[in-house]
């Protein structure tokens, strides 16, 4: 039987890519032969086991965290600090300096990864003239992806998902979508929400403490 950690990267190493309105790009490092090897070695540290753990569902991937790197929420500067060096462009992403001080406040990345795994409500990321777009930001474009979203949270739950609450990262339209989702399609008993890295990092810097105080108690409630 595959570890967790071995199913999460073969999936990513052969994403589906969806097809979306002409005037869209996706952004997707899938294919890049490095970005292949880090996922292997990134996922199969941390998820090197069978146990089930509770999702956390970002929007999708942006340039220059998991657009580039292709693991959730993580910057090439962050896989560099972890020991997984690369020469993937050197940029910081303010939502992954957040969420690995969060996943700090925890415990640490060892005992995070044992109980948290980081997806998206999309795998890949899309971009308009060159600049990243949210899934939600555009009707045609959301519309177009609901059934691919469907069959990528689906795919992902076979690797070992805690049923008991999923996490939307963000509590304005992306939580609204993965509840009317999980609504129809069953997948959780309960969908809770923090608020988005972003968010935080531009919009509420100074409550940062408290809000990773009360993000963290979200998700041990999961557990």
């Amino acid at each position: 039987m595959k570890t967790f950690g071995e199913q999460a990267a073969e999936y990513l190493c052969n994403i589906e890519i969806p097809a979306i309105p002409r005037e869209f790009d996706v952004l997707t490092p899938f294919e890049n032969q490095q970005v292949q090897e880090l996922i292997h070695r990134f996922y199969t540290k941390y998820f090197n086991d069978s146990n089930s753990r509770t999702f956390l569902f970002g929007i999708n991937p942006g340039r220059f965290g998991s657009g580039r790197t292709g693991i959730g929420f993580t910057d090439p500067i962050i896989l560099n600090q972890l020991g997984f060096q690369n020469d993937l462009e050197q940029r910081s992403e303010l939502s992954a300096t957040y969420v690995y001080e969060l996943i700090e406040y925890m415990g640490g990345i060892e005992w995070f990864y044992q109980h948290f795994y980081i997806s998206a409500m999309s795998p890949v990321g899309y971009l308009k003239d060159g600049v990243n777009i949210n899934y939600y930001d555009d009707k045609a474009l959301q519309a177009s992806l609901e059934d691919y979203m469907v069959r990528q949270i689906e795919l992902q739950l076979e690797f070992g998902a805690n049923r008991k609450k999923a996490i939307s990262v963000g509590k304005g339209k992306n939580f609204a979508f993965l509840s009317k989702l999980n609504k129809k399609h069953g997948w959780f008993h309960e969908i809770d929400h923090i608020p988005h890295p972003r968010y935080v990092m531009q919009y509420r810097r100074k409550q940062k403490p408290e809000i990773i105080d009360q993000s963290a108690k979200v998700l041990l409630s999961s557990l």
